[in-house]
């Protein structure tokens, strides 16, 4: 009877894609907050800081609290930065460990 070994699985490379997305999205909302801030607000002419509240006319209302909010939401990069490196680097090692570990699979299921 000849046995066929079945074809060796793929790594999971789209699962890593993914969290690593959800890592960097996270890590920089807050810096993608503030740059919408900034353009949507120099494009219209208005003022934003984070003194107070500044009106901002735009569509026939008021935008300047809302631009606000999100202009001062830019400070929690003070925090999500951080934690998007250190899991960056829990990425990272998971990766790793878990590509040797796959190859080592694979060379064992090969044999």
């Amino acid at each position: 009877m000849n046995r066929e070994q079945p074809a060796p699985k793929k790594f999971p490379w789209a699962i890593y894609w993914l969290i690593l997305a959800a890592i960097l999205l996270f890590a920089l909302w807050p810096v993608f907050s503030v740059t919408f801030v900034s353009l949507v607000a120099d494009a219209n002419g208005c003022r934003v800081d984070e003194g107070s509240v500044h009106p901002c006319m735009m569509l026939g209302s008021d935008w300047g609290e809302l631009l606000y909010g999100m202009g001062v939401m830019g400070w929690f990069m003070l925090a999500t930065i951080p934690i998007g490196l250190f899991a960056l680097g829990g990425w990272l090692v998971a990766l790793i460990a878990h590509r040797i570990a796959w190859r080592r699979n694979a060379r064992r299921q090969g044999s």
